[in-house]
């Protein structure tokens, strides 16, 4: 699709949120940033909570796309993931379909098929260790139930409503990986803002899941 010119970027102020509206910007958007806390040095950013229908309706109007990264990135009580993540994404996804957004690129996780059972190939990198991208929903924890929904709920969307989303089970995402685990699933900054361009503008995407990390050098 052509390039969105402005995009509504959630989850401004956390750890992804703050690389991405450096990054971005390069690529010619217009963020519009919102979060439930401030977003340091950005005075216009919007400050609302995902349960508030009204205001998450006022920050989609007149966007082209969103980001979506804001909710609970860890795991959490229910209750808290409920609200949050299940209840927040579906509020959002309202509000776009009301006011006809076309595009959204949704934080997922690999935790959405975390108690899939892992292959074993022949070889430390042969391709029959890698879990096929539609290998169906096991969640390891309620965070992950949750980002399961969001998948779900965004398929919905699409065949429903025609809005179309790219789901990224993203990767660690700090400046350099700080584990061992790290070396095989992290993300770099720079690859993620190339990525979320991906999906902002690919075409005909209708729900697509990928996953986001760099090209790392090993497996678990």
């Amino acid at each position: 699709m052509p390039a969105p010119r402005t995009v509504l970027l959630t989850g401004a102020a956390g750890g992804l949120g703050t690389l991405m509206r450096g990054l971005l910007p390069d690529y010619g958007y217009e963020l519009r940033l919102l979060d439930l806390m401030p977003v340091e040095g950005e005075p216009d950013a919007l400050t609302a909570d995902l349960a508030d229908k009204a205001a998450l309706r006022e920050a989609v109007r007149g966007v082209d796309a969103i980001i979506h990264l804001a909710g609970i990135s860890l795991e959490a009580s229910f209750d808290k993931i409920l609200k949050a993540n299940i209840e927040g994404t579906y509020n959002l996804y309202e509000a776009a379909r009301e006011e006809g957004v076309r595009r959204i690129v949704f934080a997922s996780s690999n935790h959405a098929v975390g108690f899939t059972p892992r292959p074993r190939g022949e070889a430390p990198f042969d391709d029959s260790a890698l879990i096929p991208i539609d290998t169906p929903h096991r969640p390891d924890t309620f965070y992950g139930l949750s980002k399961s929904f969001g998948e779900d709920l965004a398929q919905f969307y699409w065949d429903k409503h025609g809005l179309e989303t790219v789901s990224v089970r993203i990767g660690p995402r700090f400046a350099e990986p700080t584990s061992v685990r790290m070396l095989s699933v992290w993300m770099s900054p720079e690859d993620g803002a190339r990525l979320f361009h991906a999906a902002l503008t690919a075409e005909d995407v209708r729900h697509t899941v990928v996953y986001g990390s760099s090209a790392n050098t090993r497996l678990w």
